[in-house]
């Protein structure tokens, strides 16, 4: 620690378990002479969990907090951000996203609790996620020191042999996994992979890199039906039998799996200002935004509905930029509560190979009037009322055509040659 630098007596580590973190805990210790505290949210890594305590005492941590976050993250995250539809860069289901202000959140208050006085992430200095964990440090006690170990000169681990050898020298047990060629981020919502063969996009993805979904040839050869019931946007009942977030969601990713459903792979921008190669599997959430989609276009009227697609993407690029504790994504979140309130019904869907049909939607409040869509003779819309309608939307249009012809310019979307083609 520099002579300058402030001391650091307790701080709280996002904790993963995994090589980097796990280095990271006696690199804390040493650089800064202090007492470090793990923190691991349990956002549905399922195996990633395994020995997470003893690995992070065996570190040097002294002590770590491992919490069950999955209902907090899938109905105060996930759920909000289906409702108002967000889909960053026409695609990206936002996994990975959405959980970083959670854990940063949490970190946080054991902070507090704890009385520490800085907050560490092990996230890169060329990725996301390390604007995303701090933008929440900042926006909930931006007191706290925040340390960024891939940011700091002091860190000279620069390859996973440096961070091998630098645990090797102080006895420090490193998991005891082979070496994905891959980058990944696991929680109940989704996958990721980055890296390897994937940094070039002209390679397809190798079918051995999935891990949520079985490869949509390989799917079963007869379609699967279900029904998903919504009460104001959100999904309560699958195939007519109540059930909790975490269970819902839990069964979708099972049901999707098998279907192989969810796969995305997508050159995204990133925050930081270079493009970069993912493949996500979501599953269950794939299944819940076409589902939620669908039952919204029976319950939303045309100019709700339309300026909800508009706000969609601003609501993409704050939780994908790391700003979810903002006053304009809680007043986004304002309006999709309201647009909400007659999203109730039964949606059913088809699943086959790999896509996710509608099949039919219900709703108590729908919009849709069968004696109104209808063209046949009806006494609720009379067809001659669309020529003054007609007549009244076109009048710039026409007023322009006019104005061209009376002074003899030509109109601009007739072809030039147009008097060149004649019938025969």
């Amino acid at each position: 620690m520099s002579g300058h630098e402030q001391p650091v007596n307790k701080v709280v580590l996002a904790y993963s378990g995994g090589l980097d973190t796990s280095v990271i805990v006696p690199w804390l210790k040493e650089t800064f002479d202090c007492e470090v505290i793990c923190f691991c949210a349990d956002l549905g890594q399922e195996e990633e969990l395994e020995g997470l305590r003893e690995k992070a005492l065996a570190s040097g941590a002294s002590k770590i907090y491992i919490e069950d976050l999955r209902e907090e993250f899938i109905t105060q995250y996930l759920f909000p951000m289906m409702q108002a539809g967000a889909v960053y860069e026409r695609k990206y289901l936002l996994g990975t996203s959405a959980a970083r202000p959670l854990i940063a959140k949490r970190q946080v208050e054991i902070a507090e609790m704890e009385g520490a006085d800085a907050v560490a992430h092990g996230a890169t200095g060329k990725g996301n996620d390390q604007v995303r964990f701090e933008l929440t440090y900042m926006a909930l006690n931006p007191k706290l020191r925040v340390i960024a170990p891939w940011r700091d000169p002091r860190w000279t681990i620069r390859s996973r042999e440096d961070a091998l050898a630098y645990a090797r020298e102080r006895g420090i047990p490193v998991p005891h996994t082979e070496k994905s060629i891959y980058s990944r981020d696991r929680n109940i919502w989704h996958l990721s992979h980055e890296g390897g063969p994937l940094e070039d996009p002209w390679n397809e993805p190798d079918e051995e890199m999935y891990q949520l979904t079985v490869a949509p040839e390989a799917a079963p050869d007869e379609p699967e039906y279900i029904e998903l019931d919504f009460v104001q946007g959100v999904p309560k009942k699958l195939n007519g039998r109540a059930r909790g977030p975490v269970e819902l969601l839990k069964e979708l990713n099972e049901i999707g799996r098998r279907h192989g459903i969810g796969r995305v792979d997508l050159v995204e921008n990133r925050l930081v200002g270079m493009k970069s190669r993912g493949v996500y599997e979501t599953p269950g959430g794939t299944i819940l935004y076409t589902a939620h989609r669908e039952l919204e276009s029976l319950t939303l009227d045309r100019e709700t509905m339309h300026f909800k697609d508009m706000i969609a993407v601003k609501y993409a690029d704050l939780v994908y930029n790391g700003q979810w504790f903002t006053p304009l994504r809680e007043a986004l979140d304002a309006f999709v509560r309201v647009t909400q309130e007659n999203v109730t019904g039964t949606v059913r869907l088809k699943l086959y190979k790999g896509n996710v049909f509608v099949a039919g939607r219900r709703a108590p409040r729908s919009l849709y009037r069968e004696d109104y869509a209808s063209f046949g003779k009806m006494d609720v819309y009379d067809q001659t009322d669309a020529t003054g309608f007609i007549n009244l939307f076109g009048l710039p249009m026409k007023v322009e055509a006019l104005v061209d012809m009376e002074g003899g310019a030509p109109n601009k979307w007739r072809s030039p040659d147009y008097s060149k083609f004649k019938r025969d």
